[in-house]
């Protein structure tokens, strides 16, 4: 089975797919899969430890995503940490800071947020907190204080 992309010879291989939140669910909670994920339904929480994740065109999820890859054809309001590559299709709608190797984003698709591009050697693909305006980091401080 796989996903295949709208105008793309590219192909997202689901053959280990294991879990799916089908289109009349509702899941509330954090979601520990260790293998692949699909989400055509809702859901608020968390998504950890995934192989790979899809977000089908009439998914929706709040809530953060960590997992090697994934694909997001519907809705995302939160985080995406992706070791391998995030997609995010034509149809996609991404409000959240996205940590990945590697990125496509298909013309149509809307994304608010900070991308972050990492090694996809890393060991974890994390996002990192956002720095509030007007702080500073400790080591400037010491160097401001060494100039003067």
């Amino acid at each position: 089975m796989s996903f295949l992309k709208k105008n793309s010879d590219k192909m997202f291989d689901l053959g280990n797919m294991v879990s799916v939140v089908g289109p009349e669910a509702y899941f509330q909670g954090t979601l520990n899969a260790k293998g692949s994920l699909r989400i055509d339904g809702r859901m608020e929480g968390a998504i950890t430890d995934a192989h790979a994740v899809v977000i089908g065109e009439a998914g929706k999820v709040i809530g953060d995503i960590s997992a090697e890859s994934v694909v997001i054809g519907g809705e995302v309001k939160g985080n995406i940490s992706a070791v391998q590559s995030a997609e995010l299709l034509s149809t996609s709608r991404v409000s959240g800071d996205i940590r990945t190797a590697k990125i496509l984003i298909e013309e149509g698709a809307y994304f608010e947020g900070h991308c972050n591009m990492v090694k996809a050697d890393e060991e974890e693909a994390q996002p990192e907190p956002r720095e509030e305006q007007g702080s500073r980091d400790k080591d400037e401080e010491h160097q401001e204080e060494e100039n003067a």
